[in-house]
């Protein structure tokens, strides 16, 4: 099995220009691989901007080379909190097979349908609650916990162990009367202006992928965000320990606080710099979500020969909403000149 994330990022016409595109490159890496490898499966993750980048083109090229290479595949942007991640964290799979063998995703555990908090969803209280206060200074990053308290608990670690990138920064000024003044659930258009960031206002005309201004698809950048408790923890990027405050505490998460919140045991070590540290966890598939997904294709197996037989697109999923922004209706639309000799009733 084939598992990776080549980035999204050429977004230059359709067609053979596409893979000439350089930004391309690594993407056009891991077609070559399938068809060096030819493994029975694979998994291929992404942000959800593969889904709208240049209406479809990118994801439409995708598919069309792995149908190419003979994979029967299915593509779905996938919510990581309908799995067990205590995070509310959006990224789109394409998972494929080379065995002919049409496949479901896995079902969740609790449905999500839109940005709220779900019943049943884990929450950032039980991916962090047992943790003890951080150390307040850079590099201190070592102490001992063994409060087992959180349904969480289990997943993470031993009723007792060190815990390591457990330390927060102090803040002053500005920043921490910024800090100071959000409730949970506000971030930064939440403050008055002169508290702003410079970079606010121009931050706020920037444009998202399909056009739209990002004013009309739900505010403007938020920076600082406070966080909610008992509710899944928003999604964690390399910024994560600058920009999530949490819930009580006027300070940003730890390194081993975002960790948590993607379900990295405590004995995982991070290394590298503190930059390089938060980015390698931004950047993974949470652990638990990829342990779903890994058991659930095993039931599938991996039994038999490649059929050689043309590959085709099973099925897509492209959003929870009920409407669509006018760029994944294109995408949409691509997606299913793949599909005209299967029930449409494979396709959401």
């Amino acid at each position: 099995m084939l598992i990776g994330g080549p980035p999204c990022q050429g977004f230059s016409t359709a067609g053979m220009r596409f893979w000439d595109d350089p930004r391309n490159s690594l993407l056009k890496s891991y077609i070559l691989a399938l068809s060096h490898l030819k493994p029975k499966w694979f998994l291929m993750e992404n942000v959800e901007g593969l889904l709208t980048a240049k209406n479809g083109d990118y994801v439409f090229e995708a598919a069309k080379a792995f149908i190419e290479l003979g994979y029967t595949i299915r593509i779905e942007k996938v919510y990581a909190h309908e799995y067990g991640v205590p995070q509310r964290r959006k990224r789109v799979f394409i998972i494929g097979n080379s065995l002919s063998l049409d496949f479901e995703m896995p079902e969740p555990f609790a449905y999500a349908t839109g940005s709220i908090f779900r019943n049943g969803a884990a929450t950032l209280r039980e991916a962090i609650g047992g943790l003890p206060s951080p150390i307040w200074e850079e590099g201190g990053g070592q102490c001992y916990s063994s409060v087992a308290a959180t349904a969480l608990e289990e997943y993470y670690r031993d009723s007792c162990t060190r815990v390591s990138d457990h330390y927060t920064a102090m803040v002053n000024g500005l920043q921490r009367e910024r800090i100071r003044l959000l409730r949970p659930g506000q971030t930064m258009k939440d403050l008055p202006a002169q508290l702003q960031h410079m970079s606010f206002q121009r931050r706020a005309m920037r444009r998202v992928m399909d056009g739209t201004p990002s004013e009309k698809r739900g505010g403007a950048p938020s920076g600082l965000k406070r966080l909610f408790f008992d509710e899944p923890c928003l999604t964690v990027t390399g910024a994560a320990t600058r920009e999530l405050i949490h819930p009580v505490e006027d300070r940003s998460l730890t390194i081993r606080e975002c960790a948590r919140v993607q379900t990295f045991p405590d004995a995982f070590v991070f290394e590298g710099t503190t930059a390089q540290r938060i980015q390698q966890i931004g950047n993974a598939i949470p652990p638990m979500l990829a342990e779903v997904f890994g058991t659930h294709l095993l039931k599938y197996g991996f039994e038999g020969k490649n059929t050689g037989e043309q590959g085709r697109l099973v099925g897509f999923s492209l959003t929870k909403a009920d409407g669509m922004s006018p760029a994944l209706g294109h995408t949409r639309s691509k997606l299913l000149t793949f599909t005209k000799t299967y029930e449409q009733s494979h396709l959401f």
